[in-house]
């Protein structure tokens, strides 16, 4: 396993205001081709967002990712490490606080993010979760789906006699 969070962390970061709409995250997730983005205030990270709270805390509830800002649906206050930390202590923040990617801070200001696929693949580079991980992500768009019709039961006039 690699020693230090920096030998494993996704170098860089996105970030979104706290005030920006959901769907304006979603847009910058989908352009960018990530899963999370870091919430930041100016330079300091106050939350983490990802592609499943826009869909859980939001979409599932009904609220309208128009008018919904990242802010009331980010995990805030998010715990951070830092890249000169040793592995270990990722791994012990995301098994305590039961979390899969934390943003790396170095002097205040976000310069990465670590996630449990990227401690999986510096544990086991042959495993399966690595081999995921390092995967281009499907892009394809979803078929159409079918007419509404085509979900229609048949009715008993609809059935064979014998």
């Amino acid at each position: 396993m690699a020693d230090y969070v920096r030998d494993v962390m996704t170098p860089g970061v996105v970030a979104v205001r706290p005030d920006a709409s959901l769907a304006e995250a979603a847009r910058l997730m989908r352009d960018q081709d990530i899963g999370d983005v870091v919430v930041a205030d100016g330079q300091r990270v106050v939350g983490v967002l990802t592609d499943r709270d826009i869909t859980v805390r939001a979409v599932a509830e009904g609220r309208d990712p128009q008018t919904v800002s990242v802010r009331a649906v980010c995990t805030p206050d998010p715990q951070v490490v830092g890249p000169h930390d040793p592995v270990s202590a990722a791994v012990a923040l995301m098994r305590r606080h039961a979390v899969r990617r934390l943003p790396v801070v170095e002097d205040g200001l976000p310069v990465g993010m670590v996630s449990l696929g990227d401690l999986a693949g510096a544990d086991r580079a042959g495993s399966a979760l690595a081999d995921i991980s390092r995967a281009e992500p499907d892009t394809a768009a979803p078929p159409s789906a079918p007419a509404p019709t085509d979900f229609v039961r048949p009715g008993p006039e609809a059935t064979a006699t014998a």
